[in-house]
């Protein structure tokens, strides 16, 4: 009989917040360094809890050079850094409405189905997108990524166009607009009722919990 994990203390009063929104760069750009800080806080015991942030929620950017370049840009700069894998075909489209909305509304349906699977689904939605180029704001994105994460595509389907999922979506954009977050990735850190910043933009996972470790202690 093998021997029980050893049982973790939850610690009462502390919560890690990530908000973030799946059509970030530097959201992709942070995430292996995000998957440790996960690890090592749930591993102390500290509650883990992801808000979805809404970035260019109903899009509406023009589809241009400019905008392309813009994007282009951003994106070999968070590659560079980060070295997170992106694929550039996405710019050889005539048209893209780079709405972030849908893929925000895919994260709450996920975690209505299985929260256990929230984050992992985040990331894969991350993945299809920014080394695929494949388009976030239809449904049938979604199936694989369902299917690998024992997900019912049907029923994440039906979820994804709800009313009441597309409104829970927006209460997350509100809410961290309320705490003040106006870029993504924010990484927060909840002690009682005060909320402390421990990473804006890109950050290490180093960085991130020695800071962690300051406020808490």
């Amino acid at each position: 009989m093998e021997p029980s994990a050893p049982k973790i203390e939850i610690q009462e009063g502390i919560e890690l917040i990530y908000v973030g929104d799946p059509m970030c760069s530097w959201c992709w750009g942070i995430s292996p360094q995000l998957n440790q800080l996960k690890q090592k806080a749930e591993q102390a015991g500290i509650p883990y809890r992801l808000v979805l942030g809404g970035l260019r929620p109903g899009g509406g950017d023009p589809w241009n050079g400019q905008f392309k370049d813009f994007l282009r840009h951003h994106w070999k700069e968070v590659g560079e850094l980060s070295g997170q894998p992106f694929g550039f075909s996405l710019f050889d489209q005539a048209y893209f409405n780079y709405d972030t909305e849908p893929a925000c509304r895919a994260v709450v349906a996920a975690r209505q189905l299985n929260p256990v699977v929230e984050s992992r689904f985040f990331e894969l939605a991350q993945h299809y997108f920014y080394v695929q180029n494949q388009d976030p704001k239809e449904a049938c994105f979604y199936e694989p990524i369902c299917l690998a994460l024992g997900l019912d595509y049907e029923a994440f389907a039906v979820l994804f166009e709800s009313q009441e999922t597309k409104a829970a979506t927006q209460a997350e954009f509100q809410l961290n607009r309320q705490w003040g977050v106006s870029g993504y990735p924010t990484i927060l850190v909840r002690k009682e009722k005060q909320l402390y910043i421990i990473a804006q933009g890109y950050a290490t996972f180093e960085n991130m919990w020695e800071r962690l470790e300051d406020i808490i202690e």
